[in-house]
């Protein structure tokens, strides 16, 4: 039997009046798997990790890691960690200090992987972190989080200082030492292509909304791009969620929910839709959607 270690129950956050960064956020995520949480900047991906984490505070509903609430809960806080893109280390801080001090936090720590990793990320292990740059600070960041082998890991984007070479090693790394250790993980990320053979369940956050709580196997494949004729591709979209549509002269594109397996008529043709064209249009039909609300509004 599965079991969640993640769950939010109708969490809401707001900045004062007019800032809603999450509303009425509802899900949950099962233990020892991949997840990618998944969104454009500032879509609320990050506010909902801190929450998870301590480091900020709902509005209203319940967030739980481990089944309980995290806030002064240290017990279940020395079982995450929490890795994002705007780490900071002490000016004087080397390389090997910022990993002892977190030797020193993670009870799960392993040492020697760490170290295999500073090599192959070739990190100066002497030079301060004010000298560091931002690329190596980002290799810092993974490092931790992968040599931590904390129960529950949220990398919050930490690799975009990193260059394609290294943030595939990244990647790479990850698999392999989750096949090893199994864990729970959650990838927050703009680079879905990059990922998508990674993760495991994906959820989608626009405009502090889920848009998709799914496991990724299902949606790969789950739409389909139509062209051809406009009347043709008309008839065969009607009934079908169409998340988005272009018209070049007599011709008609639509991408389609749920169609990807029906029968194809030969005047029209198909194309599967990638994880990210999914995404990208999903996110897009929302924010079409957000906007004819305030024109009516």
């Amino acid at each position: 039997m599965s079991t969640n270690v993640i769950a939010m129950h109708g969490v809401t956050k707001r900045y004062g009046s007019d800032v809603t960064a999450l509303d009425d956020v509802t899900f949950a995520l099962e233990e020892n798997h991949i997840h990618g949480l998944l969104g454009r900047n500032g879509a609320g991906k990050t506010t909902a990790m801190q929450i998870l984490t301590a480091q900020n505070f709902a509005s209203s509903g319940r967030a739980e890691i481990f089944g309980e609430q995290p806030y002064e809960n240290a017990p279940v806080l020395a079982r995450t960690c929490f890795i994002r893109e705007s780490l900071k280390y002490p000016d004087s801080y080397t390389v090997g200090h910022a990993l002892r001090a977190a030797a020193t936090v993670y009870p799960h720590w392993d040492q020697a992987f760490a170290d295999q990793l500073v090599e192959e990320f070739a990190l100066p292990r002497t030079r301060r972190a004010k000298k560091l740059s931002r690329g190596q600070v980002s290799a810092v960041g993974v490092i931790i989080g992968l040599a931590s082998r904390a129960p529950l890991t949220f990398f919050d984007e930490p690799y975009l200082g990193l260059d394609a070479v290294a943030r595939q090693l990244f990647y790479d790394r990850l698999l392999a030492d989750y096949a090893e250790h199994p864990r729970t993980v959650v990838l927050s990320t703009h680079l879905i292509d990059e990922v998508s053979d990674l993760i495991e369940h994906v959820v989608l956050i626009d405009g502090g909304r889920i848009l998709i709580d799914s496991d990724a196997e299902d949606l790969r494949g789950s739409a389909v791009t139509v062209t051809g004729p406009v009347e043709a591709v008309e008839r065969f979209a009607g009934g079908h969620v169409e998340l988005h549509r272009e018209q070049m002269g007599g011709f008609l594109r639509v991408t389609l929910s749920g169609a990807a397996s029906e029968p194809t008529p030969p005047e029209l043709q198909f194309e599967p839709v990638s994880l990210q064209q999914l995404v990208v249009r999903t996110t897009q039909q929302n924010s079409a959607a957000r906007a004819d609300r305030k024109v009516l509004s």
